[in-house]
């Protein structure tokens, strides 16, 4: 960042950019205070303004890259957003590990730890519910009336340590080929949730008659019945009511283990951290996502593991990914993805660029180039380490990917199946979900929207943007905010019991 924010209405990102931001309203007629500048209209606030002439036709820089081509003249002092720039397809040239280099991990005598919950299957648990998967639709209802029984009608009481009873139902599960990408996805999210650290136990509940058999999901992921993972159907049980009664007293016999559950001091290779941005506006790229990551940088040198994920919002920026990519298999594993993403969208008759969405756009992001350079910013500097499709089991440790759509819900589910255990959700417009078991830490890009939207948002990355705070001293204070999350500290979202309804699994294909 070149222009000091409190020195000038707009800010200057790099010494290349055609365009500054609108650090609040800039009036017609006001100085820029870039060179002798002046607005020719007047610029929201998070908007771009040019600082520089483009001819029609020609590229338009913003963080010294092209995010898209000028649609008329653009002169000195313009508004730049939809009405003259558009969308180009991304040409940028994959520097495959120009920048590889071993990941710098600290000292482990100087490795911070966190509080949490030690599993038997060696992961750690952020927090402790027991959790009720629904196998199918059709067993939903049953799974929200046994969670209601224990968050809301006395069920927990005398278990203080049991955070509460989380019911994952969707709207799947039947209608699809068992040998379909979608029934993969589908699968692979179920178990991730039946095996999360974040749960002590687990239920499966199905219908009975469903595609997607309980045992089978058991047979290929090797989720054997425990104390810990019990499984049942409605047919087999006799109906709805049975089923809700049994289900209750299955339940009952998990929570003394559960509420037994202490936490301990735990390294932070127990931590996975998910990183995600939604609802961005033009102050994303400036402030929260650059913060969020120097907080992953700091978080992979002490020696936990974050995840980017969002493969239509790296759409652009994905080289600055495999340029620091481990290996080159790393690295083409993320090509590999972006061009499933580019005959996906076209199969379907849609565009990447259909995203930004209207908030985004509201709040000054003009094309999916631009968003995807702020939204990259979440990733930090560290190497890229690993690569995974969606919902697969994030094993390695230090920075890696996730392929995942850019509709939030659907993101989030997949990391979490892949064993994020908590989540830092970068906003500009505002978010208020939640995803249970995860706690999640939701960030303004922006004090006025921190200020409107208090009881929903957990940290402000305004002062970035006002000149108050570096984003070395936010992401500094954001990771001590992740440890004293994880150790237990509840975000909003769980002060006020959000989060019910945020487990969306991907879904593709036909339904027949």
């Amino acid at each position: 960042m070149l222009t000091r924010p409190d020195a000038a209405p707009v800010i200057v990102l790099n010494p290349d950019d055609d365009v500054a931001v609108a650090r609040r309203v800039v009036a017609a007629g006001e100085p820029l205070g870039v060179e002798a500048i002046a607005a020719r209209a007047e610029i929201p606030s998070g908007h771009k303004v040019a600082i520089r002439a483009v001819p029609a036709g020609g590229r338009v820089l913003k963080y010294g890259q092209v995010i898209g081509l000028a649609t008329a003249d653009i002169a000195p002092g313009d508004h730049v957003h939809l009405h003259n720039l558009a969308m180009q397809d991304s040409a940028v040239r994959h520097e495959f590990c120009a920048d590889a280099r071993p990941t710098p991990l600290l000292p482990e005598a100087e490795r911070r730890t966190f509080q949490g919950y030690a599993r038997a299957d060696g992961q750690v648990g952020t927090r402790n519910y027991i959790g009720i998967v629904s196998s199918v639709n059709c067993s939903a209802t049953v799974a929200k009336a046994v969670a209601d029984h224990f968050n809301n009608k006395g069920g927990l009481e005398g278990f203080p340590n049991v955070d509460g009873v989380v019911a994952l139902t969707h709207g799947q599960g039947c209608a699809l080929s068992v040998k379909s990408e979608a029934y993969d996805y589908l699968t692979r999210t179920l178990s991730g949730y039946a095996r999360h650290p974040n749960f002590a136990g687990i239920l499966m509940i199905g219908l009975g008659c469903e595609s997607n058999q309980i045992s089978f999901i058991q047979r290929r992921y090797g989720l054997e019945e425990s104390a810990r993972l019990r499984t049942m159907t409605i047919q087999d049980r006799g109906g709805t009511r049975r089923t809700i009664e049994e289900a209750i007293a299955i339940i009952r016999g998990m929570l003394p283990e559960a509420n037994a559950a202490q936490r301990t001091p735990q390294p932070l290779s127990g931590l996975k951290l998910a990183l995600e941005c939604g609802g961005s506006d033009g102050y994303s790229g400036i402030s929260a996502n650059p913060a969020l990551g120097y907080a992953s940088d700091l978080l992979v040198r002490h020696g936990g593991t974050t995840c980017l994920a969002e493969t239509p919002e790296i759409y652009g920026a994905e080289h600055l990914l495999t340029r620091r990519a481990a290996t080159p298999a790393v690295a083409q594993k993320l090509i590999d993805r972006i061009e499933w993403w580019q005959s996906y969208t076209e199969r379907h008759g849609a565009e990447l660029n259909n995203n930004p969405s209207h908030g985004n756009k509201a709040g000054g992001l003009t094309t999916i180039l631009e968003k995807s350079l702020g939204a990259v910013a979440k990733g930090g500097s560290m190497p890229l380490e690993a690569v995974y499709e969606y919902a697969e089991p994030i094993d390695a440790q230090g920075f890696v990917f996730m392929d995942t759509p850019g509709y939030d819900p659907v993101a989030v589910t997949g990391q979490v199946a892949g064993g994020c255990n908590v989540l830092v959700f970068t906003t500009g417009r505002g978010s208020v979900s939640g995803w249970k078991p995860v706690p999640t830490i939701k960030v303004a890009t922006n004090t006025p929207m921190f200020e409107h939207m208090s009881e929903d948002m957990d940290f402000d990355c305004g002062g970035i943007v006002t000149g108050a705070e570096t984003i070395e001293a936010a992401g500094r204070r954001m990771f001590e905010q992740i440890l004293a999350t994880a150790s237990g500290e509840r975000t909003r979202s769980e002060i006020y019991d959000y989060g019910d309804n945020e487990f969306v699994p991907w879904q593709l294909g036909a339904i027949t």
